[in-house]
């Protein structure tokens, strides 16, 4: 994945906010990347109403 890439959020790996929630199944950019707990690297996705959250890397997926 790169930033400037449409991605799909497909599932949430833990409990989150229904705000955030509601993004399931929603598609939004990538606009950077975030180290996580020292495991893993997390995505910045911003969606089309502005709102921008991190995810894990295996909680999205590319959009063709």
């Amino acid at each position: 994945m790169e930033i400037g890439q449409k991605v799909k959020v497909y599932r949430l790996r833990d409990r989150v906010s229904t705000d955030i929630a509601n993004k399931l199944g929603k598609v939004g950019t990538i606009k950077e990347f975030k180290m996580t707990d020292g495991s893993g690297v997390g995505a910045i996705v911003e969606f089309e109403d502005n709102t921008a959250t991190w995810f894990f890397e295996d909680e999205i997926k590319p959009v063709d």
